[in-house]
């Protein structure tokens, strides 16, 4: 059985006992906080898996978190700020991908990952941000993450800490987040397609790990539903420290 999955996965013994545990590990991260599953893939798996194969694998466990967490999130959050985010977000990305002709795009992302772990640490120093409460924010944060994702593919870090700054709670912040990418998911697939990187060995690495992806959502959805809003709040924000730290570390070193 082993043999069979590194002959369909094209990994070692090793690396697939490696991706399996992070899938998991990833899967738990984005049952509980909505977010994070490719974040947690990129700063890990990356290391033996080249980023162009990785991006459509990880397009596909999210695909497959989404359609688990769908009913959740649209019982759950405000659908009219999730849609906004979503739709602006788009209208950004072409922007994004435009700038990286112009703009480098490891200093751009350097750039974007620094003042996402800044405004992170600033929250949790408890640094009130009065602009989440402006109505003009919800385009205004959607486009921005959407030039984001285009320059640097780190759009979602921008939306999730718009989202952890406001007053909602808990599962309004969790349940929005899971839409954005939900929505998110189907612009994604429009573009992985145009590129031809959504190819027959992502397809395969996808359906193998995702039951695993899909055990984990379900573990994190649990220890979701015994957090208090603080404790939610203040873990994802020390995830977005840690994810934006690891990105700037890949980054620099990479």
């Amino acid at each position: 059985m082993l043999q069979d999955l590194t002959s369909w996965t094209g990994l070692p013994p090793s690396y697939l006992v490696i991706s399996a545990t992070m899938v998991f590990v990833a899967g738990a991260v984005r049952g509980f906080a909505g977010f994070g599953l490719s974040a947690v893939l990129m700063a890990s798996i990356v290391v033996f898996v080249p980023p162009v194969e990785l991006i459509p694998v990880c397009f596909i466990l999210e695909a497959a978190a989404s359609l688990a967490m769908f009913r959740g999130g649209l019982r759950e959050a405000d659908l009219g700020t999730a849609v906004t985010l979503a739709l602006f977000s788009a209208i950004g990305v072409p922007l994004g991908l435009a700038l990286t002709t112009s703009i480098d795009a490891d200093l751009s992302k350097l750039f974007a990952l620094v003042l996402v772990l800044t405004l992170t640490i600033l929250q949790l120093l408890k640094v009130k941000m009065a602009v989440t409460s402006q109505r003009v924010a919800i385009p205004v944060t959607g486009f921005a993450a959407g030039v984001v994702s285009g320059l640097a593919s780190i759009g979602g870090m921008v939306i999730a800490l718009y989202i952890l700054a406001s007053p909602k709670k808990a599962r309004e912040m969790r349940g929005a987040l899971v839409l954005y990418l939900f929505f998110g998911m189907l612009t994604s697939s429009v573009t992985l397609f145009l590129f031809g990187v959504l190819d027959e060995k992502a397809v395969v690495r996808g359906a193998i790990f995702s039951p695993l992806v899909l055990a984990g959502v379900f573990v994190g959805s649990k220890l979701f539903s015994r957090s208090l809003d603080q404790t939610y709040r203040r873990g994802c924000l020390y995830l977005l420290m840690l994810f934006a730290g690891a990105g700037l570390i890949r980054t620099v070193i990479f």
